[in-house]
């Protein structure tokens, strides 16, 4: 059952550390005083937070249109349920051990990702453990499905990666199980052309679906660990290769109503075929230049590509962090698509021979289009003995989705 919905944040709430009797009058005020102040650091951060929920015409910081859900709209100067409100709250958003926190940012409307310099340190990005693709058993597809294929041995991209696949990168954020890894790509915006903020990747690595909530501190590195040295190497590698083009904080993200409404974050079901997501960020350190142009390059979306029967190969990337990889190093499987369907009346998804593990979750599938990369999928889901993958066609839905982050920004 989905969440009950969650009680309406109380103010801000900080203890004096009174004991026994009250103090003179004077002691008082001057406490009153240092709560006060506390109580407006705290503000402060609170402000911020709601300006980071909130995308530049104070709207909903996500939501395809597709839904009820996807579509709920923030009340005016509302703050997700569960926000910091003192110092030692501040310390838990960073640390993210907050108990159940997973459930009381749920809805749509409730996200929120205020930039934590420095929280993601290379030591700290090493830690970070794979997000599993959702794991499925054999004899649960239905309905538009061909034949399992064989495997795929997934291969080494050549390094360094900032030169031969640029727009792939590896997403970090905090979990309830704590720091996890995705993979992601920078896509092109029509509103910003040569200069797009935009990634993809998997709803999952950034929302838990039906029975949890928003994960937390949201950040993408792209051609992370730039030479792929092994990732014992990686803490103290200097921070030019592990994060050549520096960390992305996401400010907007918009997946899919469906995901939220019936994705599961334990396997796959009918929500998988829409797990998608498009986060707009910015860079952690600010600065004039655009993601794209940072990096130099961008995948386009290819929306409504023909399905395995008019497309001969795809190739998947991503950064594999689950046995028997480690997630240092940039992999890739190539293989002809066919067809998952996961639920009757859901769209069939695409599906390919690949041995890459968890942490591959939201890596693109690119084809050649007129010459260009163009991204057509990202991975969702892969068999419990890892040896193929499965993602979400592209269609209206996912149109959907990308086009509410491009038009939030369209002016900006």
């Amino acid at each position: 059952m989905p969440p009950a919905t969650p009680p309406e944040p109380s103010g801000p709430h900080v203890a004096d550390g009174r004991l026994g009797e009250p103090a003179p009058r004077r002691r008082t005020r001057t406490r009153a005083r240092r709560r006060t102040s506390l109580a407006a650091a705290a503000a402060a951060l609170l402000l911020a937070a709601a300006a980071t929920a909130c995308g530049p015409d104070g709207n909903t910081a996500s939501g395809s249109g597709s839904s009820a859900t996807g579509d709920q709209k923030a009340g005016a100067g509302h703050l997700p349920d569960g926000t910091p409100t003192s110092l030692d709250d501040l310390k838990k958003w960073r640390d993210g051990g907050w108990k159940n926190w997973d459930k009381w940012a749920h809805r749509a409307q409730d996200f929120a990702n205020p930039i934590i310099k420095d929280h993601w340190k290379a030591d700290r990005l090493a830690q970070a453990k794979a997000a599993p693709e959702l794991g499925v058993q054999a004899g649960t597809a239905v309905g538009a499905t061909d034949p399992e294929p064989r495997p795929v041995t997934a291969q080494e991209v050549d390094r360094p990666y900032h030169r031969h696949m640029a727009p792939v990168g590896k997403i970090f954020f905090d979990s309830p199980k704590g720091p996890m890894v995705c993979s992601g790509t920078v896509v092109e915006d029509p509103a910003h052309p040569g200069k797009s903020n935009l990634v993809w990747t998997a709803g999952h690595c950034v929302h838990s679906g039906r029975q949890g909530g928003w994960m937390r501190n949201i950040v993408f590195v792209p051609s992370y660990n730039d030479h792929g040295v092994p990732m014992s190497q990686v803490g103290t590698s200097p921070t030019e290769q592990v994060t050549p083009y520096g960390r992305f904080w996401a400010d907007w993200i918009s997946t899919s109503g469906e995901w939220i409404d019936m994705g599961s974050s334990a396997s796959g079901n009918a929500g998988s075929a829409y797990d998608f997501a498009v986060l707009h960020v910015r860079p952690e350190y600010g600065g004039g230049k655009s993601l794209q142009e940072t990096v130099g390059a961008a995948a386009q979306v290819w929306f409504n590509a023909p399905h395995a029967d008019g497309i001969s190969s795809v190739k998947a990337f991503g950064y594999p962090a689950a046995p028997p990889y480690d997630g240092a190093r940039m992999m890739a499987c190539l293989d002809r698509p066919g067809r998952l369907t996961m639920q009757q009346g859901t769209p069939a998804m695409d599906r390919i021979g690949c041995t890459m593990t968890g942490g591959t979750s939201g890596g693109g599938w690119f084809v050649s289009r007129n010459g260009k990369l163009a991204l057509i999928s990202n991975t969702s889901i892969s068999s419990n003995a890892h040896t193929w993958l499965a993602g979400p066609y592209l269609g209206p839905a996912a149109q959907r989705v990308f086009d509410t982050v491009s038009r939030k920004f369209a002016g900006r």
